[in-house]
């Protein structure tokens, strides 16, 4: 058998950004549209937090692997006045980012060989950490007029099942499922014997209902979640999870371990984004204007069948009538309008060379000229 590395395949998104970047290096421009990355800077709290800290000359170091106590209590707190959930900040680890959140919870949780339910089309990385570790994931295909997300129904034709994974907002289609929609997959899951894990990384970035978490449905489901989308804190590598009483241990050992803990710096700065909701909101409201107005651009330019964007900060295109290919539509479009996407095999492998994402988090001014030339280059 070969090494578990080879299970896991490219991030297709990733290539389309050497292919930009090298556009770029040519001396031509490019118009950003394929990475899930918020637009501007981080909360000025956070960073005031940080240069603080840095300031005062505070030490540094390793914090609990679950995370400084502040933190983990302000999440906890968070909880309470966004949710009207109660959770104990000893359910709370904080991680780094959400990456090493899906990471943790998967060990902990299943056993080797275990089969995980990942919806399709889906964030590519679930069914690469899953099967890295040796566990099986199982594509669930989604459908566009069932909104690409999951259902009971689906779920009873892919048992037998371990785990499953929601995701609400979803990338790559930015579509929710309703608190009624979660209560019955979480009915499901408890009554199959399912771990539900529930990707709650774009709650804060909703355009109308506001995201439910699972926990308002399931106490045992593992949730995560991250300071990258909604606090745009990519780069300073924290997240945090919710996790069930009977595999807290389990993350805290998997953490000390793998991790050791959480970057403190970062955690220092977590806990002041939470007090910034008038600049995150702000940004949020940016990603309202750019989403209507491609929404209102991409049908002139021939995209028009598109996924319901509720949340999140992506537009999911079916291109099926206009290529049989979408790597290859998303090279020639980068060539000739200097546009970026990605195309869908990122996000399924059976389906996604009918479908391409639009990531509408960049400067408004760039998003319009995005539209723009796609609607010249398609008349």
């Amino acid at each position: 058998m070969g090494a578990r590395a080879d299970r896991v395949v490219p991030f297709y998104a990733m290539e389309v950004l050497k292919a930009a970047n090298r556009r770029q290096t040519e001396g031509h421009d490019v118009l950003h549209l394929e990475l899930g990355e918020p637009g501007g800077g981080p909360p000025p709290r956070a960073v005031a937090a940080a240069a603080a800290a840095l300031e005062r000359g505070e030490r540094l170091g390793y914090t609990e692997a679950l995370g400084t106590h502040a933190l983990r209590e302000r999440v906890a707190r968070h909880y309470r006045e966004t949710y009207g959930v109660a959770v104990g900040p000893e359910r709370i680890a904080v991680t780094t980012g959400s990456s090493a959140g899906f990471l943790l919870g998967f060990l902990a949780a299943f056993a080797d060989g275990a089969r995980i339910g990942v919806a399709e089309p889906g964030y590519p990385a679930y069914r690469n950490i899953i099967a890295s570790l040796g566990l099986t994931p199982v594509g669930i295909a989604t459908e566009f007029d069932r909104r690409f997300q999951l259902t009971p129904e689906m779920l009873d034709a892919a048992l037998p099942l371990d785990g499953l994974v929601i995701a609400s907002p979803a990338n790559p289609t930015g579509t929710m499922l309703s608190g009624g929609e979660i209560a019955a997959i979480a009915r499901w899951s408890a009554a199959h014997g399912v771990r539900l894990v529930s990707d709650e990384v774009y709650h804060g970035i909703t355009f109308g209902t506001p995201a439910v978490t699972a926990l308002a449905s399931s106490p045992q489901a593992i949730v995560v979640n991250s300071f990258s989308k909604y606090y745009a804190m990519t780069g300073w590598r924290v997240g945090w999870m919710v996790v069930p009483p009977d595999l807290i241990g389990a993350v805290d050992r998997l953490s000390q371990n793998l991790y050791i803990s959480a970057p403190t710096l970062s955690q220092i700065a977590a806990i002041a984004a939470f007090d910034d909701r008038a600049f995150l909101d702000a940004k949020v409201a940016r990603y309202a204007r750019t989403r209507g107005l491609l929404l209102e651009s991409l049908p002139r330019a021939g995209f028009d069948r598109l996924a319901p964007a509720d949340g999140a900060f992506y537009i999911f295109a079916d291109v099926g009538k206009l290529t049989d290919d979408s790597s290859a539509f998303c090279e020639r479009m980068l060539r000739e309008t200097g546009v970026a996407t990605t195309p869908g095999i990122d996000f399924d492998p059976n389906r996604g060379k009918r479908f391409l994402r639009f990531a509408i988090a960049g400067p408004g001014e760039q998003m319009l000229a995005a539209a723009e030339r796609l609607v010249a280059w398609r008349r």
